[in-house]
């Protein structure tokens, strides 16, 4: 039985993500995903302007007449939305806790999918791959993977997305979009692997990146003597945030923190997301889908 309070917060996201792709994200959506995957239909004689590099060799020198493949539009596209479910996003120090902004995007991406014709898919992960919903159409389909958003209960604390990743490609076989939300915060530590697991998965699928970020992660705040926890790893310190020192060097290793795992991002030709929890998201999705728009049409 799923609690009156999570029921009511499904329906929130219903409404508000629902206006929000009616009014910005269903034809931007459209523009920037469908029409990159083309499937093969027939072979027809070639016509005047028609181009060239469509020229299948085998059948023009089997029938003595020049013969181009055509393709058409894939009729549907997969998107696969991977959500941190790790402890470190169940966080907030202002706005939004990170797992309900995690709800929010998916809710917006998978409308704006299922507006299309699309399948949705939902891979919840902490160290591992916990929760596999594989695609499927439908509002009932959206609800279900809002719903588990946001009432799933992790087996593990820690993050590892290199084995979520790998494990992706191997159930996933078809060509998909995938968006990996996540805080990202194990970039760092396992840079080599997770380098290495971004780029097969990027071969295979189109990866797109989306951070989540709360300000207290870049910035501490000039109070006094507070005892600080680090969520996945339950490690405990108490830290002076009077010291101006520490709060300087503390956001230097925020900010390098961000510039490696961007880098890696650009290393490898990832789209990706920034997003905090103060501000409101919508604006970083619109950009994201008119920057990846004017590059396609480039």
């Amino acid at each position: 039985m799923i609690p009156k309070d999570i029921l009511e917060k499904i329906l929130r996201i219903d409404i508000t993500t629902n206006r929000l792709v009616t009014d910005v994200f269903a034809g931007a959506y459209h523009s920037v995903f469908k029409g990159r995957g083309m499937e093969f239909d027939e072979v027809r004689e070639y016509q005047p302007g028609d181009d060239i590099r469509s020229i299948d060799w085998n059948v023009t020198a089997r029938t003595g007449f020049a013969h181009v493949k055509k393709y058409v539009e894939e009729r549907e596209l997969t998107v696969m939305i991977l959500v941190d479910a790790s402890a470190s996003v169940h966080f907030a120090s202002t706005g939004q806790m990170k797992n309900k902004l995690a709800a929010e995007i998916a809710a917006v991406l998978a409308f704006a999918a299922i507006r299309n014709n699309d399948k949705v898919g939902l891979l919840m992960f902490t160290d591992e791959a916990e929760l596999f919903i594989p695609p499927k159409k439908g509002k009932a389909h959206v609800l279900r993977v809002i719903r588990e958003i946001l009432y799933f209960k992790p087996k593990a604390k820690s993050t590892h997305l290199p084995k979520v990743l790998e494990y992706l490609t191997k159930i996933l076989r078809r060509r998909s979009t995938v968006f990996v939300i996540s805080d990202f915060l194990d970039a760092n530590a396992d840079y080599a692997p997770m380098k290495k697991s971004m780029r097969i998965a990027n071969q295979h699928h189109d990866l797109i990146g989306i951070t989540l970020t709360d300000p207290r992660e870049m910035e501490l705040p000039d109070s006094a003597m507070v005892e600080v926890m680090d969520a996945e790893t339950g490690t405990k310190m108490i830290i002076d945030t009077s010291s101006k020192r520490l709060r300087q060097e503390y956001q230097a290793k925020a900010l390098d923190g961000i510039n490696n795992r961007n880098r890696l991002f650009d290393s490898i030709g990832i789209d990706h997301i920034d997003i905090t929890t103060d501000v409101p998201y919508k604006k970083a999705l619109v950009s994201f889908f008119a920057q990846r728009r004017h590059r396609l049409a480039r």
